[in-house]
């Protein structure tokens, strides 16, 4: 098969994201074909993949189907293997790394499934170049996705290498810091767009306020990032892809209307939030401060308060937490009138101690943990 035709593209995410995920897919202009719980299918060739890696914010991976074929063994997967054309997709210098999710009765390891998957490429390379690219666990340069379920087997390029969520930019991450690709997806299921206030106390490392700028400035986030998987294919189009990286550069948004405030008790996070901030690139759009969170400025206006606590699950002690609860609810109450206010937990027991009605629960999962992002509409 070709692998510039068009194929299958099957874009993955992080559990709870697929609705959020679709959106942007459709905006892009963009037809999803089908979703599951991790991830959906779209239709396109090898240069849409760059434009969905440049532009998606809650995606983990954009994976190019090469082959879908029934296999029932290790010796059926090596055949189907050799029979794609690697030497027209790899370099003969290349790194190949193999990632694999099985679940057939055939393997009892996917290791072993991943080194019969790499036996074939490598040997169909020696084949018809006579070198032998070199293979490891590292996922920067050509990484192969092998889904096989049952009698069934996919084999896909992946087109991003390292994740999406790993922007580039929190180089000091603090403890249990929110993934980027999820705190995307809070500040879109918040409805913000850039056009009011976005208040962040307990900011933690800034992530939140740094992806609220960046949707803000409508900045694609892949922007950050100068290492792609598809970079290091055979026949990748560069200029395209330089051309692409120009046009949503120019789209880009020099400043923004209204404030972004961050803040946090903690000078430790408002220092590293800032030197976050300074490596995206939107220092510049955010007020931060150390301060109790209570004292965050609410400016004039319409606007969102978001807040990411403890809930005791991996920071703090949900039995001491109460009271904090308990200050976030006065807080929008006395402080935050006329804004949305809304809290991100995975502790709805503690989010009782607020003492307001929620109008809005967004189910999200946060690593194992199921949250919910409760909204307040504060009069």
């Amino acid at each position: 098969m070709d692998p510039y035709n068009a194929s299958k593209i099957l874009v993955t995410c992080a559990r709870g994201l697929v609705p959020f995920l679709e959106k942007e897919v459709k905006a892009l202009g963009y037809t999803v074909e089908s979703s599951h719980e991790t991830g959906l299918v779209t239709n396109g060739g090898m240069q849409d993949t760059y434009k969905l890696n440049l532009e998606l914010r809650t995606a983990f991976n954009v994976l190019f189907l090469l082959k879908k074929f029934t296999c029932k063994g290790p010796d059926e997967l090596y055949v189907e293997t050799y029979d794609i054309e690697w030497e027209n997709i790899i370099p003969e210098d290349e790194y190949v790394s193999v990632v694999s999710q099985i679940d057939t009765p055939t393997i009892k390891n996917s290791m072993f499934a991943n080194q019969k998957l790499k036996d074939a490429v490598v040997d169909r390379m020696v084949a018809k170049t006579g070198k032998r690219p070199d293979a490891g666990p590292e996922r920067k340069n050509i990484v192969i996705n092998l889904y096989w379920k049952d009698d069934n087997a996919w084999i896909y390029l992946n087109t991003s290498g390292e994740k999406l969520a790993d922007r580039g930019y929190r180089k000091i991450p603090l403890e249990a810091p929110m993934q980027e690709t999820l705190a995307s997806a809070v500040i879109l299921a918040a409805g913000y767009d850039g056009k009011r206030h976005f208040v962040n106390p307990m900011c933690g490392s800034g992530t939140l306020a740094i992806e609220a700028a960046l949707i803000a400035l409508n900045k694609a986030p892949g922007l950050l990032r100068s290492n792609y998987a598809f970079l290091h294919f055979k026949d990748t189009d560069k200029a395209h892809w330089q051309a692409l990286r120009k046009e949503t550069l120019k789209r880009s948004g020099k400043k923004i209307d209204f404030k972004i405030i961050a803040t946090d008790i903690s000078s430790k996070s408002v220092d590293t939030a800032v030197k976050n901030a300074k490596t995206c690139g939107v220092d510049h759009l955010i007020e931060f401060a150390t301060c109790n969170f209570a004292d965050t400025e609410i400016p004039s206006g319409k606007g969102i308060v978001l807040i990411n606590p403890e809930y005791g699950a991996r920071m703090g002690d949900a039995s001491k937490l109460a009271g904090t609860y308990e200050r976030i609810g006065d807080f929008f109450k006395k402080k935050c009138g006329g804004y949305t206010g809304y809290i991100f937990t995975g502790n709805i027991d503690l989010a009782k101690k607020v003492g307001l009605r929620t109008s809005k629960r967004i189910p999200f999962y946060n690593g194992g943990i199921e949250c919910r992002l409760l909204e307040y509409e504060i009069y």
